[in-house]
């Protein structure tokens, strides 16, 4: 991975045709007009010179297109933690009233301050940080809210357990990833005990400890 750029970061094209599909390029990409205003999600997979790997995703929720993008044609980068600190910063009068028909914005914005106060880097991922980014229309009420959490270490049983409570009474499904920097998995699967699937540039891997598997990810 570029060390610009980690998973879930979004960027922005400077050229719709600097993204190429891995596969055929699906209707919705064909006139480039959506990847003029929307951003590409980092992927963890295996890159090529000069090549970032992406997805790009379309309105509704089954649109979706893997693919690499040109890092020369890469325009602007947001990451999710510079979404959370602009929801932390102060929600504009547009978020507040957005969260009155979207619960995932109102479950973000009544989460920020407590993911704040934990210390740790963290910010809005999926639908929701696409949402923010970009403004396109890929919300509805029944979205969830998708979070990522930066885990470089083993956080403190005592925040693993602040997570966990984030979940309790949500205005909705609430699904946080943890990013150890070389794979990522999900903290309800962690939560649950045994072995969790990891996810790496090379693929999935069943491992009982997702922060010892730094050379196999």
């Amino acid at each position: 991975m570029h060390p610009s750029w980690r998973p879930h970061d979004l960027l922005f094209a400077s050229a719709p045709d600097g993204f190429v599909a891995a596969g055929a390029r699906p209707d919705w990409l064909d006139d480039g007009a959506w990847l003029a205003r929307a951003p590409l999600v980092v992927r963890r997979d295996t890159v090529t010179a000069g090549r970032i790997p992406v997805g790009a995703r379309g309105p509704l929720r089954k649109q979706r297109c893997g693919g690499t993008l040109a890092a020369d044609a890469v325009a602007r980068c947001v990451t999710p933690e510079q979404l959370a600190a602009a929801v932390i910063k102060g929600p504009a009068l547009d978020l507040r009233a957005a969260a009155d028909r979207l619960p995932c914005i109102a479950a973000l914005l009544g989460l920020a301050p407590r993911l704040h106060a934990l210390g740790l880097a963290w910010g809005p991922a999926g639908g929701a940080g696409f949402w923010l980014a970009s403004g396109l229309p890929v919300l509805r009420p029944d979205s969830d809210l998708d979070l990522l959490v930066r885990a470089p270490q083993p956080p403190a049983p005592g925040v693993i357990a602040a997570l966990a409570a984030l979940q309790a009474g949500a205005a909705c499904r609430i699904d946080i990833q943890l990013d150890t920097g070389h794979a990522g998995f999900a903290l309800g699967e962690y939560l649950r005990g045994g072995r969790v699937m990891l996810k790496t540039a090379g693929g999935p891997l069943l491992v009982a400890d997702p922060w010892h598997t730094r050379a196999a990810a």
